[in-house]
């Protein structure tokens, strides 16, 4: 849920009739004009929603979202499903909520009607017991759709009660019988607007509150003898109100506030003064601008990101094409983002490697509208971009994305011969990933025929691994091992892609039964990340270690791996890694005599399998481990209590039970 700018004012009323309407409709449609509050009604609605309500709720900000082609995946996302199937993302999406009782928040579609309208309609049908709270500032048009229309606060109780409580947070009260006049009046002309009365409480230590009464008297009331009829009443008030913040900002700040509307998402400060910086935003002026807008409301700090909100975005977007800057500020956003791609592919084999999946992570909506900016105005330079991206949203995860850019990209242009390399054996990752085996091996010989012509090495090990991995997950590790081995023996390629060639090595000597080689194998290559600071090959070296473990009946050791697998895969936000090493420590804790902590590591575990979209994968020789130890496990405790276990873990949030597991020993 979005946190809360100021405290919550006034709307009792409100929350109690939308929350008892969530009880008695599947879509309720919060409408009003942009800043009445419509987003804040409906997050405190459901923050005070009893537990036994839903299941599960889910926000999804639709705001930020720039291509419509992504919307089921960022629904998905906000429903914690990284789908690594090969189904469609709406059936994906319709069987993870499936039966469950489920609140699905859909905050600012007004932008996407139609496409939200469509998926909607879809869910509701698929999905009996899904509940759907939308924000919008019309309404969807979906058949059994509740409006509940948001008006601004009351003027003289809840209006009055906001401007007060925001005036005491900027250090201004109320010390003269005028100013609680003025006040009231100030409340009048903002019409109760949430939005105008933060900006101009905001003002107040520039602009006392009798002044401010009087200039909005004043301007308002002749906009009101005018009978101006080019917007309501309401859009004139929010407009002046922006309007005054903007005239109250210094001229670097609101140079500043125009660049800011180049990002769709929070943004760190470093990245602020990368794309923002400029001109007369010297490193200097630009640290003042960001404490000018914070003080002024206009910019809210979480951490070390900046949050802009929508309707003063849009605002500043306005100001960005009056100064001539929309098209040089995208050029320049998508070029830092594009830097940002480069640099976590650099620092993939190192130390940086964690933080590199985290900024990736954090700046993915940003990453994704660079990327639709390079698609329209420099296909090459986008083309390398999703070639660095690949790989990464691969292992977070982002597997529709990673395949919706990457094929547009490899559709858009006649890409040089390193760069399709890259394109084509992301995408096999991808596909061999969902399980589209025919395809990636498709794409894996088309990795190796542009690397030859690239004449890169690099690419060429890259190509042999995407081959290997293939074969692994067929079942055909000896094939896997010859290819892993060719690349080895006659290639000279990069840290990185030796290391995942060495183990695709380990991986079949493993699952060819040459136990000893394999361990020998892995405990040098986790030696040689663990040197590098790399987490990534890291962990499934200790994945295999922990399953030679199993092998050798040495459950202690084989738990041990298991653990430090699990601490990498948390530090780089891999659910599909975090259910195959719950399942390893499950088996593990099941040959230690510990059912009912192996159930519960299974619990989690299938919670995580859950949000990738499929149940328990992996190579081939890990089924009949986990059918050994479940089995195990249930004839030490008895079914029933097994059950009991595995299903208060899989209902628990996974995060909580996985923290459990990793501090027991």
């Amino acid at each position: 849920m979005p946190p809360e700018r100021g405290a919550f004012v006034g709307r009792q009323r409100e929350v109690a009739a939308l929350i008892a309407r969530l009880e008695g409709h599947r879509l309720v449609t919060l409408v009003g004009m942009g800043g009445v509050g419509k987003s804040r009604l409906a997050a405190r609605a459901a923050g005070l929603l009893p537990p036994e309500a839903f299941e599960s709720v889910h926000w999804a900000p639709l705001w930020s979202l720039g291509s419509r082609a992504l919307l089921t995946t960022l629904v998905a996302d906000a429903c914690g499903l990284s789908d690594h199937s090969a189904r469609d993302p709406v059936d994906a999406l319709t069987e993870r909520i499936g039966t469950r009782r489920v609140l699905l928040i859909l905050d600012s579609c007004e932008h996407l009607v139609a496409e939200c309208a469509e998926l909607l309609e879809v869910l509701l049908t698929g999905c009996p017991s899904l509940v759907v709270l939308a924000t919008s500032r019309e309404q969807l048009g979906v058949a059994g759709e509740s409006l509940f229309r948001v008006e601004p606060l009351a003027p003289d109780t809840d209006a009055l009660e906001l401007f007060t409580e925001r005036a005491r947070a900027v250090g201004v009260r109320w010390e003269e019988p005028e100013d609680r006049v003025a006040a009231a009046e100030v409340c009048h002309w903002l019409e109760g607007l949430p939005l105008a009365l933060e900006l101009a409480a905001a003002q107040l230590p520039d602009r006392p509150v009798r002044t401010m009464a009087r200039l909005l008297r004043g301007r308002l009331a002749l906009a009101e003898q005018a009978g101006s009829t080019v917007q309501p009443s309401r859009h004139r008030v929010l407009r002046t109100t922006i309007g005054w913040s903007h005239e109250l900002c210094e001229p670097h700040e609101r140079l500043l506030w125009a660049r800011l509307s180049v990002f769709r998402s929070d943004v760190a400060l470093d990245e602020v003064v990368r794309v923002c910086r400029g001109g007369p935003l010297t490193d200097g002026r630009l640290a003042e601008a960001i404490s000018g807008l914070q003080r002024k409301s206009l910019v809210t700090l979480h951490g070390d990101r900046l949050r802009m909100l929508d309707t003063v975005r849009e605002y500043g977007a306005m100001w960005l094409a009056e100064l001539g800057e929309t098209r040089a500020l995208a050029d320049r956003h998508a070029r830092h983002f594009h830097e940002v791609a480069a640099s976590a592919e650099r620092d993939w084999w190192g130390p940086g490697q964690a933080a590199a999946y985290t900024r990736l992570s954090a700046s993915h909506t940003d990453l994704c509208a660079a990327l639709e900016h390079l698609l329209a105005t420099d296909p090459p330079r986008a083309a390398a971009m999703a070639g660095r991206l690949g790989f990464f949203w691969a292992c977070c995860g982002y597997l529709h994305e990673a395949m919706h850019y990457l094929e547009e990209c490899m559709e858009a242009i006649a890409a040089p011969a390193d760069v399709m390399a890259k394109l084509c054996w992301c995408l096999g990752v991808v596909r061999c990933l969902r399980g589209e085996y025919e395809a990636a091996t498709v794409l894996g010989e088309r990795t190796r025929r542009e690397a030859l012509r690239a004449a890169s090495e690099t690419l060429l090990m890259d190509a042999a691994y995407l081959q290997g991995l293939v074969m692994l997950l067929r079942g055909e590790p000896l094939r896997a091992l010859h290819a892993a081995q060719r690349a080895l023996a006659d290639l000279e390629g990069a840290a990185s892609a030796r290391a995942r060639c060495r183990l695709v090595r380990v991986f079949a000597l493993t699952a060819s039964g040459s136990l000893s080689q394999a361990r020998a194998e892995a405990e040098a290559l986790r030696a040689h990340s663990a040197a590098a600071g790399e987490r990534w090959t890291r962990s499934y070296t200790e994945y295999q270690l922990a399953v030679i473990a199993l092998h050798e009946e040495r459950p202690d050791d084989a738990a041990a791996h298991a653990r430090s697998m699990l601490r990498d895969k948390l530090a780089i936000g891999d659910a599909f890694g975090l259910g195959l090493g719950l399942d390893l420590l499950a088996a593990a804790l099941a040959a230690l005599n510990r059912a009912d902590e192996s159930a519960s590591a299974y619990g989690a575990g299938q919670a995580f399998w859950e949000t990738v979209g499929h149940p328990q994968r992996g190579t081939p020789e890990l089924g009949p481990l986990r059918e050994r130890s479940q089995r195990s496990a249930r004839q030490q405790i008895g079914d029933s209590a097994y059950d009991e276990a595995y299903l208060l873990a899989s209902l628990t949030d996974p995060f909580t039970t996985l923290n459990d597991v990793l501090k027991a020993r």
